[in-house]
């Protein structure tokens, strides 16, 4: 069943080990069939160098396993949740990538600074607000998908416009039209990360610094790659 995208989610999970954006076991890959509304994921815990893509697991969008002899990442009620509310989406990752769960873990969005940033996302990628007590005792990670969504509703973001969340003293989740979009998705989000931490630290050092993209050249920026006109690339 959905071999072929089995394939596809083995091969997008071991480019998370290939990109360093995963240690041991940290991380997964999904990727859903629209016209079935069948979700194939990485299984639990199993390490890379030993998983197969005949490992991965298929699931229902109502959390069901479909196929697959091993447990499902401990990550599928958020993986489920998001794309039952972001009709658009084909593939998610969610890694414990350094830089970006460092502006996690301090509860901070990471600002849009400059246009390497404007041609990834459409604004600052928004970190959420964090878990009650209660929404992490009780349906953990159904409850982390549960205030992505609430926070890009909040705000009023469109994921196709935002591709990227980080999870308040958790980690990024991304995502794309596919699995291999997502993977670049990751990596894309770790470098501005890291280049966000940089500016500020360069800031600091300054008695008049002056960091934040201008209104203008962020809407060019990401215009020119990802609006209705754009001419980044090859048609």
């Amino acid at each position: 069943m959905l071999e072929a995208l089995k394939k596809k989610v083995f091969e997008a999970n071991l480019r998370l080990v290939e990109y360093n954006l995963v240690v041991l076991t940290w991380g997964n890959v999904s990727a859903i069939d629209r016209e079935s509304g069948l979700v194939v994921i990485k299984p639990s815990g199993v390490p890379y160098s030993s998983m197969t893509a005949e490992d991965m697991v298929v699931m229902d969008l109502k959390g069901n396993k479909v196929e697959g002899r091993l447990n499902p990442s401990s990550d599928t009620p958020t993986h489920l949740e998001l794309y039952r509310s972001f009709e658009n989406i084909g593939g998610i990752v969610h890694t414990h990538s350094p830089w970006a769960c460092s502006w996690a873990q301090a509860g901070r969005d990471v600002p849009a600074y400059g246009t390497t940033h404007a041609d990834f996302a459409f604004g600052g990628v928004p970190c959420t607000r964090g878990l009650t007590e209660d929404e992490v005792n009780n349906e953990y990670e159904l409850n982390t998908g549960k205030v992505i969504v609430e926070e890009f509703k909040k705000r009023g973001i469109k994921p196709e416009e935002c591709p990227a969340v980080l999870i308040h003293r958790h980690g990024p989740f991304t995502w794309g039209k596919d699995e291999s979009k997502a993977v670049e998705n990751a990596l894309i989000l770790e470098e501005v990360a890291k280049m966000a931490y940089q500016t500020e630290s360069v800031a600091a050092l300054s008695e008049s610094s002056n960091i934040g993209i201008e209104d203008y050249l962020l809407n060019k920026h990401y215009q020119r790659k990802h609006g209705k006109n754009a001419y980044y690339g090859q048609k």
